[in-house]
């Protein structure tokens, strides 16, 4: 069991691992599946996160301006031409700045946003490149289903049109992702009102934590009915709540975070989830 407090303590004193690899769940490998991987970036308190299927891909988030290098880097590694989907749960600067890097490099087939807009330069950056580039993204205002290979994606859209004066959190998107025994959930930065929306969208294998690991009021009541076997965090260490830090580890759910093991790559083989990561 990864505890993610000695983590922090492993930090700090510079002991990093090379590799870690350890399984997340034990179920029976379903014979027709195909291998899914997920890459988890470190970019800080930011979202940047890519789900490569068999012959798809998928891109959650592209971090701040800067970031989207990373992703470009993964990808063309991968001879990746194309992205089937770029997501971006909400137009923060952490979470859309480097999708202008990402949308000039690849042939993106489809961009699913929120319905609202955007009140920074990073976001002017975004519509000014997605202009150029004639794209036309999908402004969610309901859920929306698309399968790659033999992996089910679900965007769960906001249920509002207000949450709030300068609440862009609550606008972000949900993605399940379902790859035959194992269900994975990205809550993008979701908050308080948002949780409570999606507070029954069922239980997941593993789960990005939401709002880069800060204390929300109901986040313990989200765990316990999500009931995920293990967790990754996309955050900085001043970001990472010690109490969430703690109901992760009283509540045994293995949790890797990327202030503490920099990238993170999950692959699926349908039956169980296992974990590398860079430190």
């Amino acid at each position: 069991m990864f505890d993610i407090r000695k983590a922090a303590a492993a930090a700090a004193a510079s002991i990093i691992a090379a590799v870690s690899l350890c399984s997340c769940t034990k179920n029976t490998v379903p014979a027709d599946a195909k291998e899914m991987k997920v890459t988890f970036f470190d970019v800080g308190k930011a979202d940047s996160m890519v789900i490569q299927t068999d012959t798809g891909t998928v891109v959650i988030d592209c971090g701040e301006k800067g970031d989207g290098k990373k992703i470009v880097s993964l990808l063309n590694e991968s001879g990746t031409t194309t992205i089937d989907y770029l997501i971006i749960t909400h137009f923060d600067k952490d979470h859309v700045g480097g999708a202008p890097k990402v949308l000039n490099n690849f042939e993106v087939l489809n961009v699913l946003t929120p319905d609202y807009e955007g009140n920074n330069d990073e976001y002017a950056k975004y519509v000014k490149t997605i202009e150029e580039k004639n794209i036309h993204p999908t402004k969610l205002t309901s859920d929306m289903s698309f399968n790659l290979d033999d992996v089910k994606f679900t965007v769960y859209a906001p249920k509002k049109t207000f949450y709030g004066e300068d609440d862009e959190n609550d606008f972000s998107l949900v993605t399940k992702v379902v790859h035959h025994n194992n269900t994975l959930l990205f809550t993008g930065d979701a908050m308080e009102q948002r949780l409570d929306e999606i507070m029954d969208i069922g239980r997941c294998t593993l789960l990005k934590v939401p709002y880069h690991g800060r204390k929300l009021d109901n986040i313990g009541d989200f765990l316990k009915a999500v009931k995920p076997k293990c967790a990754v965090v996309c955050t900085s260490n001043t970001e990472f709540s010690g109490k969430v830090q703690d109901l992760l580890s009283d509540m045994k759910i293995q949790t890797y975070a990327t202030c503490f093991n920099g990238n993170i790559t999950a692959t699926s083989n349908g039956g169980e989830i296992t974990f590398e990561t860079e430190k």
